[in-house]
């Protein structure tokens, strides 16, 4: 991983000035945080620039596409269909899950 790192840095783009940018975690079948995933849409631009780690399979790779929401991509090696949440949507998901841990 690091295309959009250098990408950015070659054309002097700031996170703030992207269509969209994100940088997440990504947690496998079993709860571990075991992938990553990074998605940058750069100004003015409709297509998604993604870097990930595959929580399942590890096989990490990139990609583009068209950005559109709710934004998902497939693992090029085992198929599985990675999506991005919404901040919001996420937080509630963990909060959920930390309280059925508690009771």
């Amino acid at each position: 991983m690091g295309k959009i790192q250098d990408y950015a840095i070659k054309n002097k783009i700031l996170a703030k000035e992207c269509v969209y940018h994100t940088w997440r975690d990504l947690k496998n079948k079993n709860g571990q945080t075991t992938g990553k995933m990074r998605v940058l849409v750069p100004p003015k631009s409709t297509t998604a620039m993604v870097e990930y780690m595959c929580p399942e399979c590890k096989h990490e790779s990139y990609t583009e596409q068209e950005w559109k929401r709710p934004f998902s991509i497939k693992c090029a090696k085992c198929g599985l269909k990675i999506t991005v949440p919404k901040m919001k949507d996420a937080a509630k998901k963990e909060a959920k899950a930390d309280n059925a841990k508690g009771k």
